[in-house]
This record gives C-alpha cells, structure tokens and sequence, in this order.
C-alpha cells in the first residue's frame, strides 16, 4: 500500500513506525489471550451471527510474531457499524481501519491485554469472503507444515531487522513469501484429477 492508501484507511492519522519490527519467540499464552477475547468479543455479540478465530503468527506454535492477537471476524455486513461497532466499543475495542472497497474490511484494536500480548487486532469480513478462506487456509498450512513455517519465520526476521516508516510496508513485504506458501498450500487442497 502506498503511504496515501494507508491514511485514507485509517481512521485519524495512520501510526508511523519508523523503526524496526520488534518481533519474539512463540509464547505460549497467545491462544489463552485469544480465548479471553473471543469470549469478550462473543458475549458482546451474542444477538449478532458471527464467527471468531485467531489468525496471523500468534495463531501458529512455534512461529516467531509480534506479540498482537490477530482475531478474524465474521458477520454478515461488516458495513453496517452499528450492528457491531458500538457493542465492540463497550468492551474495549477502537475502530482504527475502514477499507470498503476490500471486502468492507474493518480493524478494531483493544490495548494492554498483558500477559503475554501487547494488543489485539480485530479483522471484520463477511461471511464466504475470500480472504477469510485465505487466512484460515494460510494459518492451516503452517501449523501443519514445519518447513513453511520456518521459511515465514525466516523472512519475518530478515524483514524485521529492517526500518520501516509503516507497519504496512514490512507486512506488504512478506507478500511474495506469502503467495508461494498459499500457492502450495492450494495446489495441496485442491482436488486431484486422478482417481
């Protein structure tokens, strides 16, 4: 994303990192910190249809990460804020990113949810999004795969040590590691033409 996407996504002026990627060993806490808050997330939105799961490095033993919770979450129009966004709000979460021309993607953010993790990620999509399936299928494939794994961890270091002026730029650069990975992971999903 160019530094002009990503402030017409955020909502207020979009944090600048300039520095390098803090990232730390797999801890085994994450999945506890995501329990606690899919059951936030989940008691605030028990009237709504949705579904919650952890995504992104936290959500694979053994992957180094930077210690934020990713959360997908789907409901069945994430434009409609106001199904959503204030019972969220309630709770703690902030919404920090709106893009509707992808998805209706949204991001809320929650701070300070220690032991263990500095901060949460919330991800709205619809329901049969692509990049829902995406992430879950990329999420899959490292727990199962060890030698992808390692060749994400790998590249998540190499990039990390560089500065970065957004955040966004050290994720877009992880993107050609990323495709080849859901490439093979794909090609092992999709069905074989021989019986």
């Amino acid at each position: 994303m160019t530094a002009e996407e990503i402030d017409a996504a955020n909502l207020g002026a979009a944090p600048k990192l300039n520095d390098r990627v803090t990232l730390a060993a797999y801890d085994p806490r994450w999945p506890r910190v995501f329990e606690r808050e899919a059951d936030r997330i989940g008691s605030a939105l028990e009237d709504l249809r949705h579904t919650i799961e952890h995504v992104g490095s936290t959500s694979v033993p053994g992957l180094t990460a930077k210690p934020v919770i990713d959360i997908l979450l789907t409901v069945p129009d994430p434009g409609a804020e106001s199904a959503y966004v204030p019972a969220l709000e309630a709770v703690g979460y902030t919404l920090a990113i709106r893009e509707p021309d992808w998805y209706e993607h949204r991001v809320l953010r929650r701070q300070d949810l220690a032991p263990g993790a500095s901060s949460a990620n919330l991800h709205v999509f619809p329901y049969d999004c692509p990049e829902t399936a995406r992430m879950l299928l990329f999420r899959d494939w490292l727990r199962a795969h060890d030698e992808d794994r390692d060749l994400y961890a790998r590249t998540k270091t190499e990039l990390a040590a560089a500065e970065w002026e957004y955040l966004q730029n050290y994720a877009d650069a992880k993107t050609g590691v990323v495709e080849g990975i859901l490439r093979r992971a794909g090609s092992a999903a999709a069905p074989s033409d021989t019986p």
